[in-house]
């Protein structure tokens, strides 16, 4: 196997390696702990591989559909904030777990949604759009919903939040496409190993998260597992369901299923472990094991039952 079909595997496989990773850094947590001071990284790496494999023509592509994305980043920052505070609020959690919750809820949708969304037979350029704008107006909107809804239980230090995603999401971004311009021939090299570094990157944070938490996962995981799985199906039905109350054909809708429900949980994550304690990393690293696994195995069926247009 060369470096490149190594590659391949990782991408495809990122819902085993997570699963795999969680289950490593729980039962053994020093594996993992060496990776304190280094997750911010790691997190930039995600970001960057995405902004070597974003494609300028699928973006402008979309980007003639204003409403659409528009509709799309209401409820993307609508929906599931309202679902984090609920399950915070719901469940009998410490002030730390249930931050948390509202933390990995304000964030932007996942990149990983549109390898899922791809394969799933959604619209990708939309899922892209999506994603990539979402993204860019984190710095300033994630923040704002953590302090607006998250100061019920602790104090939220904005202005730090907001440096910390434009250090690690915006500037890493922007890089990577740069980058991408000035690779040429090897673009089509670079394309198949992005998708490697950001999925092991996102291995690397969530099982640090988990193992900086194993005792508190011992201890209250079960209601955080019972929330994590609440949320993530709930924000799958409300995209699903707005975007036929909203009248997008089923691709887009599809689509828009998966935006929500997919959470950016390894920025969720690196937010959570740079600015608050390390439980409240704990429903952050928990949902981003869970929404890929259940958005992978989502993409394994449609590609039997594909939706129709």
């Amino acid at each position: 196997m060369n470096v490149f079909s190594a590659a391949r595997w990782l991408a495809r496989n990122l819902a085993l390696l997570t699963l795999i990773g969680a289950v490593a850094a729980y039962l053994q947590p020093p594996l993992f702990l060496v990776f304190k001071h280094s997750f911010l990284w790691f997190f930039a790496a995600t970001m960057f591989a995405v902004g070597v494999v974003l494609e300028p023509a699928e973006l402008s592509e979309t980007v003639r559909r204003p409403g659409q994305i528009g509709l799309g980043l209401m409820t993307q920052f609508a929906v599931m904030p309202v679902l984090g505070f609920t399950a915070a609020m719901a469940a009998p959690l410490s002030s730390d777990i249930a931050l948390g919750f509202i933390i990995v809820a304000c964030a932007p949708g996942a990149m990983a949604s549109n390898v899922i969304v791809y394969l799933a037979g959604g619209a990708v350029a939309y899922s892209v759009a999506l994603t990539t704008i979402a993204t860019l107006v984190a710095p300033l909107v994630t923040p704002s919903l953590v302090k607006w809804l998250g100061g019920v239980f602790l104090y939220i230090p904005f202005w730090p939040m907001v440096k910390t995603i434009l250090w690690m999401v915006v500037i890493p971004l922007l890089v990577g496409m740069g980058v991408r311009r000035l690779l040429g021939t090897h673009l089509r090299e670079a394309r198949d190993l992005a998708p490697a570094v950001a999925a092991l990157a996102i291995v690397v944070i969530c099982s640090y998260a988990v193992a900086a938490n194993q005792e508190r996962i011992a201890q209250v995981g079960g209601w955080v597992l019972l929330m994590v799985v609440v949320v993530n199906g709930l924000g799958y039905l409300a995209g699903w369901w707005l975007g036929r109350l909203y009248r997008f054909d089923n691709r887009h809708r599809l689509t828009l299923a998966i935006e929500i429900g997919m959470q950016n949980a390894g920025l969720g994550v690196a937010l959570a472990l740079e600015h608050f304690q390390p439980a409240t990393a704990l429903p952050g690293a928990l949902f981003a094991v869970w929404c890929i696994l259940t958005a992978a195995g989502a993409s394994a069926w449609l590609r039997r039952h594909p939706v129709v247009a």
